[in-house]
């Protein structure tokens, strides 16, 4: 029987002594969005105040708070369909980081669904808490990033068609990408779309690819994208690089070789870090090496947290 993470709730009160003081638990939507820019500053991440809001309109989240009220941790999660949602901003201050905030906040996140399957993207700094909570590692993501240069010339494949994405486009996209992510992620897509510029691949006036680019931390990061090949990729990919040609552009894939590996580092989006796919439960659904050859996968990740 399927798990309605909708209808999870955050237990308000809940505290804890760290670091000679009192912390308690509150709801991600009770603070200023200030103080949540302030908390990402602080660890060196580069999520702007409306990039806050953005995931915060679409998942749930809590974050911990002193005695005076101040914010120095955070944690979200995000249900795709009734059994499976991401994890991610799991933030401590610097001053509690070895203090075990982080794996607090984490027990008050599994404790929402206990039975539930889970998903994150772990930097380097956080797996071995993770593995800790019977995380598994599963593949690797590169953050693909910098000034992006003009792509190569290239010819659209055989009969394709491109063209810009729009709302009456939801339910054909939602489709494709449930297919290459292995959930329902229709909530994240509704909220993607008038945020982004979307473009999607046409064959017979069938989508069969589609890549989303929006404002994010330095400039742009393009995803989610989603196609049954490089080519399909690059094609529905290369129009955003080329309109942000000479500014700071990111994009996270899980692709290390290949055409589109290789069309990425001419576009001047070289690995900047990588991150590790983790899953808890049953395995991340969207991983490359369970997916035959030919058939829908995604080629940039919405975000770190959103999968």
């Amino acid at each position: 029987m399927g798990i309605n993470f909708w209808r999870t709730r955050v237990s308000a009160g809940k505290s804890r002594l760290v670091d000679s003081f009192e912390m308690r638990i509150a709801d991600i939507n009770t603070v200023d969005l200030q103080q949540l820019h302030t908390l990402s500053i602080g660890v060196g991440w580069p999520h702007r105040a409306d990039d806050w809001q953005f995931v915060r309109e679409l998942g749930k989240g809590v974050v911990a708070l002193d005695e005076a009220g101040r914010v120095l941790g955070s944690a979200m999660w995000f249900p795709y369909g009734r059994d499976f949602a991401t994890i991610g901003l799991v933030i401590t201050s610097p001053r509690l980081q070895a203090r075990g905030a982080g794996q607090w906040l984490m027990d008050h996140v599994l404790n929402q669904v206990p039975e539930g399957n889970w998903g994150l993207n772990a930097t380097r700094a956080s797996r071995r808490l993770y593995r800790s909570l019977d995380f598994t590692m599963e593949a690797v993501v590169s953050q693909c990033q910098g000034e992006a240069s003009l792509p190569p010339e290239a010819e659209t494949p055989p009969g394709a068609e491109i063209r810009p994405l729009g709302m009456a486009d939801l339910a054909a996209i939602a489709a494709l990408d449930a297919q290459a992510f292995g959930a329902d992620r229709t909530a994240l897509l509704k909220q993607t779309l008038p945020a982004s510029s979307g473009l999607g691949l046409f064959r017979d006036g069938k989508l069969e690819a589609f890549s989303f680019c929006r404002r994010f931390g330095r400039g742009h990061v393009i995803g989610p994208a989603a196609a049954a090949s490089d080519a399909d990729a690059i094609a529905v990919i290369r129009p955003h690089v080329a309109a942000h040609a000479g500014k700071f552009l990111r994009l996270d894939t899980r692709e290390k070789s290949g055409a589109f590996s290789d069309f990425l580092s001419h576009c001047g989006l070289a690995v900047f870090d990588t991150v590790t796919t983790m899953s808890r439960g049953r395995p991340w659904p969207e991983v490359r090496e369970r997916r035959p050859a030919g058939t829908p996968k995604i080629y940039a990740l919405a975000g770190h947290a959103l999968g």
